[in-house]
């Protein structure tokens, strides 16, 4: 599903280049589920980031579903990301004039799917949110939120989802819970689960998990 031959990202600054990520060779199968790990600043989330094709590379290649994204502009690498591709982030990045149903729906308008509501409703209700299907983000709490942000996700059934620290701005119990969605709904769709997390019980939940420190895999 995704495959990377020393893939290295090095950004420039007033003190001069500075490497963020080095020689990253990296295989992750069709439906597996795979923990990035590492100390602040180790480059876990420039990783998911290249990953996505949400970045570009300095040095090597990135393959996802055997398309080469570092050959690709920005416009081929969104639509890979439209094809193949669902996100969660740390921070909800829900859409704060819209409600939870038209979040949620959202990204299947955008693809011209007409069963967008239905679709969108149904996946709501499975993540414990049919009575707040319209408020806003700002009427929910965190939890409701990510739970907002797990139902996009999913709803366009994405061959691979990226999560980047899905439970850094919850609470331990409200984090649990979203843990529990998280891998329930990506065990009923079968997807290919890479997440960047400090949370240790979040990273045993995955099949794999690899360790970044100062840029390099250990």
């Amino acid at each position: 599903m995704i495959e990377t031959a020393a893939l290295g990202k090095t950004v420039s600054s007033s003190e001069g280049d500075l490497q963020i990520l080095a020689g990253i060779d990296l295989t992750i199968n069709s439906g597996e589920s795979l923990a990035i790990v590492g100390a602040s600043g180790s480059g876990k989330s420039t990783l998911l980031s290249l990953l996505a094709g949400l970045d570009t590379p300095s040095t090597g290649t990135v393959y996802l579903s055997g398309q080469n994204l570092t050959a690709m502009d920005e416009d081929g690498r969104a639509a890979i990301r439209n094809q193949y591709v669902g996100f969660v982030f740390q921070s909800f990045q829900l859409l704060s004039g819209l409600t939870a149903l038209e979040n949620v729906m959202l990204p299947l308008e955008l693809a011209g799917d007409f069963k967008a509501k239905l679709k969108a409703q149904t996946l709501l209700e499975r993540v414990g949110l049919a009575h707040r299907l319209t408020h806003t983000p700002k009427q929910l709490s965190g939890g409701e939120q990510q739970r907002v942000a797990l139902a996009r996700a999913f709803v366009t059934q994405p061959a691979i989802l990226f999560a980047d620290e899905p439970t850094g701005n919850l609470d331990s119990k409200t984090g649990e819970h979203i843990i529990e969605l998280l891998f329930e709904l990506n065990q009923e769709q079968k997807t290919t689960l890479v997440l960047v997390t400090h949370d240790k019980e979040l990273a045993s939940r995955c099949q794999r998990t690899i360790t970044l420190e100062a840029g390099s895999m250990l």
